[in-house]
């Protein structure tokens, strides 16, 4: 069966990173990493949550095309390395890309049939009580992030399908909903087809 790329996005405060670690492990996933020019939060790892890089090292793999998308996002620039995303695939995973809207519709134009899913909390009022709660940013970064939220919503229509965050096990079954049925589509299967025909 031919791997997917399967595209997680939504408002910083969403549960993204949570609802992905989550996915169900016995599926056939594989979580990307991004690259980010942001600082390292206290909690996190380089290579296991992000890889932390300098701006210079950072736009020597934009410009040498070693990144399938790039985007600024509250002043700091994110990025998904292109080889691993396309191994994993050829190898017949699903890819997981958990990455903001604009870098989710760069990857949408060079592969097609990516799938994409837009996560949101029930409000935007618990949005702002996550972000709250998380107690990572300052208030005038909460308030970007907020701000950021109010444009990306705009762009639902954009994708494939619209998880509600309401509970985070209620979204990961859904989400593997989603891949599963995917993975039945013929264009996927092409190889069983071809068989039948022969």
């Amino acid at each position: 069966m031919k791997g997917m790329l399967v595209i997680i996005s939504g408002p910083s405060g969403s549960g993204k990173s949570t609802v992905v670690k989550r996915l169900d492990p016995l599926r056939n996933y594989a979580l990307s990493i991004s690259v980010t020019t942001r600082p390292r939060r206290e909690c996190e790892v380089d290579g296991r949550d992000y890889f932390f890089c300098s701006l210079e090292k950072f736009i020597d793999m934009r410009d040498n095309n070693q990144l399938l998308e790039h985007a600024l996002y509250c002043n700091n620039y994110y990025g998904t390395p292109r080889a691993y995303v396309e191994e994993q695939i050829n190898s017949g995973k699903a890819v997981v890309l958990e990455i903001e809207v604009n870098g989710a519709l760069q990857v949408r134009e060079k592969f097609e049939d990516a799938v994409l899913i837009f996560l949101i909390p029930p409000t935007l009022a618990d949005l702002h009580r996550r972000l709250l709660y998380r107690n990572t940013e300052a208030a005038d970064t909460i308030g970007d992030r907020i701000k950021k939220a109010h444009e990306e919503i705009k762009l639902i229509n954009k994708y494939d399908y619209l998880v509600i965050n309401d509970n985070i096990a209620d979204a990961v079954k859904r989400i593997n909903t989603i891949v599963e049925v995917e993975s039945l589509k013929p264009s996927r299967n092409l190889d069983v087809i071809n068989h039948f025909k022969e």
